[in-house]
């Protein structure tokens, strides 16, 4: 066992990182190297796997394997890349562009299938790289290069795909907020099975500013909670607003004022198996209620990879194999001469 005590710079390459000035990938980068770092993993243990996007340049900016494949396919490709080297640690890094749109099928079924991969999905709502379009989480009315009249349609919320196919890990955080981001990045590492870690990203370029209404200093306390497991969920610049039942809904309310206590405030479960209440946290969106960064859901759940290993080791003891040759000869066979 490696019992070296790695440094970020160890997981940093000689290649000069290409994002624009300000773009929020830069930040999420140099806390990926920190998270790396914490949980111990060896570079040459690690792997990055990227589809196509301004997100998915990250693999050149890591000392580590790394895979810059094709559009929207980066999930097929972690997944089969983990079956076959289940020693590996591997990261997977995606846009909402490239992650849900026309990589949204391999998105749900990685997260359904649970297979030990960590799955980063930079969401700032737009397609970047290729100047401007609108994504599957621009909000309605969306201006952009490719809907010059705003957008028709609702958009993707990733969380509501992830529960939507049995997901067992679900965090988030935002790029300002680098504490939040470090610790969702290494319970992501550690949890067993897909962990998908949604960051709100801002692009600087094409999106300036999209998600200020949580991320800015002035409002970030009211509008945001970091949720803890076994902490209580309060939020505010000084904790004193708390989240309680009302019904089978959420509320905010002020301690102290009519009549709440801080017992009344729920105290956060990310390891509950239903997942009935993650879901509601997950899909506070920083209006009506706070939104919610940290570890929101992470729960044990059958591996894929794992299970593969033991069915493929079962099916060996059993029949005899130890050789691919020796299965296909195991059978009915002939030989041509």
């Amino acid at each position: 066992m490696d019992c070296k005590q790695y440094t970020a710079a160890e997981y940093k390459s000689d290649q000069p990182v290409r994002w624009c000035p300000g773009c929020g990938d830069h930040a999420i980068l140099n806390v990926l190297h920190k998270a790396m770092a914490t949980t111990g993993v060896p570079p040459h243990q690690t792997a990055v796997i990227s589809g196509i996007g301004c997100s998915s340049r990250l693999p050149y900016y890591m000392n580590a394997y790394g895979f810059h494949t094709i559009h929207g396919r980066a999930a097929a490709v972690a997944t089969g890349f983990k079956l076959a080297n289940p020693q590996m640690t591997v990261w997977q890094v995606s846009g909402d562009g490239d992650g849900l749109a026309i990589g949204g099928n391999h998105f749900i079924h990685a997260v359904r299938r649970n297979i030990d991969i960590n799955l980063l999905l930079f969401n700032n709502k737009i397609y970047g790289l290729t100047k401007g379009q609108y994504s599957p989480t621009s909000d309605r009315g969306f201006v952009s290069k490719s809907s010059p009249y705003g957008t028709t349609e609702d958009p993707f919320i990733p969380a509501e795909l992830v529960f939507g196919s049995r997901g067992n890990f679900f965090a988030r955080s935002i790029d300002v907020d680098l504490p939040v981001a470090q610790e969702v990045l290494v319970a992501a590492a550690r949890h067993r099975g897909t962990s998908v870690v949604e960051m709100l990203q801002n692009c600087v370029i094409f999106n300036n500013g999209i998600h200020n209404y949580i991320t800015d200093r002035e409002f970030r306390a009211e509008r945001t909670i970091h949720l803890v497991h076994g902490q209580k969920m309060l939020f505010g610049a000084n904790n004193e607003k708390g989240l309680v039942r009302d019904g089978f809904l959420l509320k905010a309310v002020t301690v102290g004022q009519d009549g709440y206590t801080v017992d009344d405030v729920l105290v956060h479960d990310a390891h509950t198996q239903s997942n009935f209440l993650h879901q509601q946290l997950a899909m506070m969106d920083g209006h009506d209620l706070p939104l919610a960064v940290g570890v929101i859901r992470d729960v044990e759940s059958p591996v894929y990879n794992e299970a593969v290993e033991q069915q493929i080791a079962d099916v060996r003891a059993k029949k005899g194999f130890s050789t691919l040759r020796d299965m296909v000869l195991a059978g009915e066979h002939w030989e041509v001469k």
